[in-house]
């Protein structure tokens, strides 16, 4: 890759700019973003900014990545679209699908559609090059454009390709929105550990170890989470106890229902809805 445009200029852009940084330094990368306050944010990024879309903009792209927030896709693609010659689109939007995308970026004074397509779903841990993205391609897509995506996704972590692009629903809501889950987890566990009187320094640090440590733990060993759990409830012991508490509070199933509510809030966003 020589050349990658972003169209927004928020979080998920930004960290995608850091990972490219550092796994590619020999990209261009150039940002269309209206916004004077996040253009500032990008100042030291090293991109090439823009304030609207134009020509220089994307010419010679190997990758336009749409990264505006999709209540706003459809008109950035408006404007977008009269500058396109072709070159492979790379979207970050939630719920928004290819077929829409292809639709918003066809010039109204012709008939062709847009076809060099890719959708996909980047996390926020992609700043630190520890993401994960999930990539849907249509069957028609050419192989070096798939690749194309998938290196510039791999800048940022992982990649999981899926085949089926309602898929890419169920990665927004697992992955895209899971560090969140995760965060809320941290600030409940430091809460809990500040409960029982520890001050927020140490409170901090033992929740963050020892999710570092399980998390750890569970890559590396052969056993399922499951077993893991089983093997440190003694019963009638102090972890069995809190266990019950989560059991009783139904904590799984709410984070089921949680995961539903996800796909199923990005799939009315991709329908337009506000």
């Amino acid at each position: 890759m020589k050349k990658v445009c972003f169209l927004g200029g928020g979080n998920m852009a930004s960290a995608m700019l850091a990972g490219l940084r550092r796994a590619h330094p020999q990209v261009t990368c150039h940002v269309i973003e209206p916004f004077a306050e996040a253009r500032a944010r990008l100042a030291e990024s090293g991109a090439v900014l823009h304030e609207c879309a134009h020509r220089d903009a994307v010419a010679g792209a190997d990758a336009v990545v749409l990264a505006v927030k999709p209540q706003v896709l459809r008109d950035a693609c408006a404007e977008l679209s009269v500058h396109l010659q072709g070159e492979l689109i790379v979207s970050i939007a939630a719920g928004t699908t290819l077929a829409t995308i292809s639709s918003w970026l066809q010039p109204a004074d012709s008939s062709a559609v847009y076809t060099r397509i890719v959708r996909t779903m980047p996390n926020t841990p992609a700043l630190i090059g520890q993401g994960i993205t999930g990539v849907y391609a249509p069957s028609a897509l050419a192989t070096a454009d798939l690749e194309t995506a998938m290196t510039l996704m791999r800048s940022c972590g992982e990649v999981l390709q899926v085949l089926d692009e309602s898929m890419i629903d169920a990665v927004t809501a697992v992955s895209g929105s899971g560090p969140a889950y995760v965060f809320h987890w941290i600030e409940s566990m430091i809460a809990a550990a500040e409960g029982v009187g520890f001050n927020a320094i140490d409170a901090r640090r033992l929740v963050l170890s020892t999710l570092k440590g399980a998390t750890a733990l569970a890559e590396n060993s052969p056993e399922s989470p499951s077993l893991l759990r089983e093997r440190v409830t003694s019963k009638g012991g102090t972890t069995a106890a809190a266990l019950a508490v989560i059991n009783e509070r139904r904590v799984q199933q709410a984070l089921i229902d949680a995961v539903a509510a996800a796909r199923d809030r990005g799939r009315e966003l991709g329908r337009g809805g506000g």
